[in-house]
Parts: structure tokens; C-alpha cells; sequence
């Protein structure tokens, strides 16, 4: 079974950085990307960063600069280091894994962690 885990939401002020971190676990898949999406209250969920296996990356507009993914292969893991952190960032941050696993192509997504960016 793949379990897809973030961590290291939290309260920050306007101007400063959070680090998100996220793995993926389980045994026999392969992976073909990782990314970040948000979803604040009265919004779809966006996406934010990916990253595919070769290390190529895509982000949204109003975080280019500001944000950058990375991932460390070995550990399936996947981090999002955000700077300049603006109250509109503020939302619940979704971590993705996409993996070719038993067979299929699908998109295993985490839990969620809270973002909270105060003026």
C-alpha cells in the first residue's frame, strides 16, 4: 500500500519561510512526478510545484521566485522551501505522488498540512 505523508505546515508572518516536507512510502512503484497543490477556503485546489523524475520543474505564476521543490530520489521524498511568504499563500498545502504502481498510472495525494501566513 502507498502512503503519501507531508509535514512542517504552520503560523508564520508575511515576509518569512516555511518548509514543507513529503514521502511517499510503500514498496514495488515506480515514481514518475511529485508536486504541491493548495486549497484555501473559497478556492479550487491549485496547483503549486511539480517536479518529474528527470528533475524538471513547473510552478504557478504568483510563486515563481518565491518557492523552489526539490526532492531526494532516494528517500521518495519531495520538499517545497517557500520565502517571502505572502497572506495570500495561506491554505491547506497537498502533497501528490505520481506512480506507476500494480500495473496503473495514478495519483496518490497526502493528508494536507495548514499554511497560515499573518500581515
Amino acid at each position: 500500500q502507498v502512503q503519501v505523508v507531508e509535514s512542517g505546515g504552520g503560523l508564520v508572518q508575511a515576509g518569512g519561510s516555511l518548509r514543507l516536507s513529503c514521502a511517499a512510502s510503500g514498496s514495488n512503484f515506480v515514481i514518475n512526478a511529485m508536486g504541491w497543490s493548495r486549497q484555501a477556503h473559497t478556492t479550487q485546489r491549485e496547483l503549486v510545484a511539480r517536479i518529474r523524475s528527470g528533475g524538471s520543474t513547473d510552478y504557478m505564476d504568483s510563486v515563481k521566485g518565491r518557492f523552489t521543490i526539490s526532492r531526494d530520489n532516494t528517500n521518495n521524498t519531495v520538499y517545497l522551501q517557500m520565502n517571502s511568504l505572502k497572506p495570500e499563500d495561506t491554505a491547506v498545502y497537498y502533497c501528490h505522488a505520481e506512480l506507476f504502481y500494480r500495473g496503473y498510472n495514478g495519483r496518490y495525494w497526502g493528508q494536507g498540512t495548514q499554511v497560515t501566513v499573518s500581515p
